[in-house]
């Protein structure tokens, strides 16, 4: 299933039965998770392209760094940032979506070619429903309790009932955005992890996704080195490839279902692996391993590998 077949025409969004894979290429400097890596517009494309040929269906590019307890960047910087990388991507035909919550910023980068808004906020701004829905943008949603680039870590926040206050909350931002005139074809729901939640709250939602998923609506899960995870394993973001994909093995394969994620290769051959081992693809009984790769190439003096 391809992205458009998934998100077309324009942003509008339907349930599909394979998830896709939504790569992140950052135009920020200071992204919690690579440290502004890429900062050149040429590098930046190359990069998407990167994640494009290792199997990401869409790319997510943000001009602000999601990293709390900071202020918030100019709008004219957000937009500088992000324009010229959306309006490239846009026009080698890669589907963008684009991190944003301001309207401003929003309205430029459909402007420019992005095929969805990815809105961290919780629709802050309303502003935001009206322009996706004037542009045929999808908008995802998220669910967050606290105004963007706020931390918020407070185990009694919800109670005993976390899931149910993102289904509420994710409802009824989804009916702001019916009022504002996006229909909820166009809408993709995040039930945030980590965003305002502590790591034992995220994974309580997560084991509850069921319930999300009852909104019928596509989710977004965006659970590529985030903190919960760093919490599971005590490790740093680059190193939290194994928890990710424990994580995303874990949910990975319901309907619907779209997988922002930074290891674009890595989660492609986990989502293949799964499919065969449930039973959803079947190898044919004539395939067997190329013989270049049943093992590595030589390598340097005493750098062997174990049989």
């Amino acid at each position: 299933m391809t992205a458009r077949s998934f998100l077309a025409p324009a942003g509008r969004v339907s349930i599909g039965t394979t998830p896709l894979v939504m790569g992140i290429v950052n135009a920020s400097p200071n992204s919690f998770s690579d440290g502004g890596q890429v900062r050149a517009l040429a590098d930046q494309v190359a990069r998407a392209q990167e994640l494009v040929a290792a199997g990401a269906d869409l790319i997510d590019v943000g001009g602000q760094s999601g990293v709390t307890n900071e202020d918030e960047i100019a709008v004219r910087l957000e937009i500088d940032r992000v324009l010229p990388l959306v309006g490239a991507l846009a026009d080698l035909g890669i589907m963008v979506s684009v991190d944003t919550y301001r309207p401003e910023v929003a309205r430029a980068s459909v402007d420019a070619g992005a095929a969805i808004i990815n809105d961290v906020s919780g629709l802050l701004y309303p502003e935001v429903a009206e322009i996706c829905a004037a542009a045929r943008a999808g908008l995802v949603i998220m669910h967050t309790r606290a105004l963007p680039k706020t931390r918020v870590d407070d185990p009694d926040l919800y109670g005993d009932d976390v899931t149910g206050d993102v289904v509420r909350f994710l409802s009824e931002r989804m009916a702001v955005a019916a009022e504002h005139g996006l229909s909820p074809e166009y809408v993709i729901l995040d039930p945030g992890p980590d965003f305002t939640k502590t790591p034992a709250q995220t994974v309580r939602v997560l084991r509850d996704l069921d319930q999300v998923e009852a909104l019928g609506r596509p989710v977004l899960l965006a659970l590529s080195r985030k903190d919960f995870v760093g919490a599971i394993t005590q490790r740093r973001p680059r190193a939290r490839l194994a928890g990710t994909l424990a994580a995303i093995a874990a949910l990975a394969g319901r309907p619907g279902q779209i997988l922002r994620v930074h290891d674009v290769a890595e989660v492609r051959d986990l989502l293949s692996v799964l499919a065969v081992m449930r039973g959803d693809v079947e190898l044919d009984r004539d395939l067997l391993l190329a013989e270049h790769l049943r093992r590595e190439p030589p390598g340097p003096a005493g750098a062997g590998v174990a049989a």
